[in-house]
């Protein structure tokens, strides 16, 4: 596959390309860079760029802050976070505080989301990825609910379903904390084949992440995902007994090959 790349030196990704093949090109040239740029915010676009291992971000490129100019950031990290969940690390000051909250999965998406951009801004989870993702998450309830993918009204049908496995599709999905009735920590991320991509959290209040976390790893073991993919490499990730990996053994591990 011949790359395309943008003037400054960033590679372009359109709708007509492979991404996985691009992906492929990407490895084989020794690409130096994480980002590449991509047309537009389909969501069936957006949604064939995660399944060949993106993590798909955003950016107003717009001088005028008064009339903003998005475009598709397609990241493959340069080293990625894994956390396998045979070596998940749960300190003990931790540990005792994990039965105070519940973790529920797939609910109150639309407001976890929100909640992620109130706290982080929306410098890379823009207005316009944010409606994208809704409507890749909207489609994917559809097509599992063997409904017509086109008829995005449809989805008012199928509320959150508290309930998350491995996909064939990519789809949006959201886990929640709670102490009480009290929201106090989420996350959302992209689910394709057996992986949980995170995209982005948010915590209320003190330790709460970390639970949020351990909690989310521990769950997704138990409904067969293989590894939880955290994205950029932090020291707190690795404190939980994250590794890191590079793109190749990422790719290699996220298409599910031996």
């Amino acid at each position: 596959m011949n790359l395309k790349y943008t003037m400054s030196g960033f590679i372009y990704i359109s709708p007509e390309d492979d991404c996985h093949e691009t992906v492929d090109a990407m490895l084989a040239t020794d690409y130096s860079g994480e980002f590449c740029i991509a047309e537009g915010f389909d969501p069936i676009f957006t949604a064939k760029l995660m399944e060949a291992g993106f993590l798909v971000m955003s950016i107003n490129i717009a001088e005028n802050e008064g009339d903003p100019y998005y475009i598709m950031l397609p990241k493959l990290h340069l080293v990625r976070s894994a956390l396998f969940f045979d070596n998940l690390h749960i300190k003990k000051s931790v540990k005792r505080l994990l039965s105070r909250y519940e973790l529920k999965a797939d609910v109150e998406f639309d407001r976890i989301i929100g909640c992620c951009v109130e706290k982080h801004g929306s410098d890379w989870l823009t207005p316009p990825l944010v409606d994208c993702i809704k409507k890749i998450r909207r489609n994917a309830k559809i097509n599992r609910s063997s409904a017509d993918i086109t008829s995005v009204s449809a989805c008012l049908e199928f509320p959150d379903s508290g309930f998350l496995t491995p996909a064939p599709y990519p789809y949006p999905a959201s886990f929640a904390l709670y102490r009480g009735e009290k929201l106090t920590a989420g996350e959302f991320g992209i689910i394709y084949g057996n992986v949980y991509t995170s995209y982005s959290g948010f915590y209320e209040e003190d330790n709460a992440g970390t639970v949020q976390l351990i909690l989310a790893a521990q769950y997704l073991k138990e409904h067969g995902f293989s590894f939880f993919d955290m994205g950029m490499p932090l020291d707190y990730k690795t404190d939980l007994g994250a590794v890191d990996i590079s793109p190749q053994e990422f790719v290699r591990l996220f298409r599910g090959e031996e």
